[in-house]
């Protein structure tokens, strides 16, 4: 794949993914939930002007500027540590279609940062140190929206820490 091929298929995956959280936010009730799923559709929307600017500056130099790629999503750590704090404003009730959709999106960012992980694998140098930035953020992503996802399915964990245990029920 060449490196303009692979930054439009980094393109194709960041539209989908944050058209996904504008779905997701459409059917998602609960304003902390709103709230998580607007900052990832944020953070797509200025992945997606990155890797604009930089296919354009590809396509006009044959270089790629060092503009590191920025985030708002904090590090799976920090939002481990929130987790309280979140789950205080958060309403109990799970509401239809927020699973699928969360699932969806969860989905969406395991498969981009698979493929961002390939491109690091592949491309030279440039390439390498353009796609490794994203793969730390795609983590972020796909931590916050398995946090989501946990809890509105009760699945006993909410950022990866056990909330109960279905022996004690």
């Amino acid at each position: 794949m060449t490196f303009e091929e692979a930054i439009k298929t980094a393109l194709d995956y960041e539209v989908r993914v944050r058209d996904i959280y504008i779905d997701a936010i459409e059917r998602v009730a609960d304003p902390a939930g709103k709230q998580i799923l607007e900052m990832l559709r944020d953070d797509e929307q200025y992945h997606i002007e990155y890797l604009k600017e930089r296919l354009q500056l590809w396509k006009k130099t044959g270089k790629l500027s060092d503009k590191k790629l920025e985030t708002i999503i904090p590090s799976a750590e920090t939002i481990q540590r929130g987790m309280e704090t979140v789950q205080a404003h958060m309403s109990q009730e799970v509401r239809f279609g927020e699973t699928e959709v969360l699932g969806k999106a969860l989905q969406a960012e395991v498969e981009a940062s698979k493929f961002y992980q390939k491109m690091v694998d592949e491309l030279s140098d440039e390439g390498q140190r353009m796609f490794a930035q994203f793969i730390e953020i795609e983590e972020n992503h796909i931590a916050a929206v398995q946090a989501e996802l946990d809890y509105v399915t009760k699945s006993g964990y909410w950022f990866n820490f056990k909330e109960f245990d279905m022996e004690e029920l």
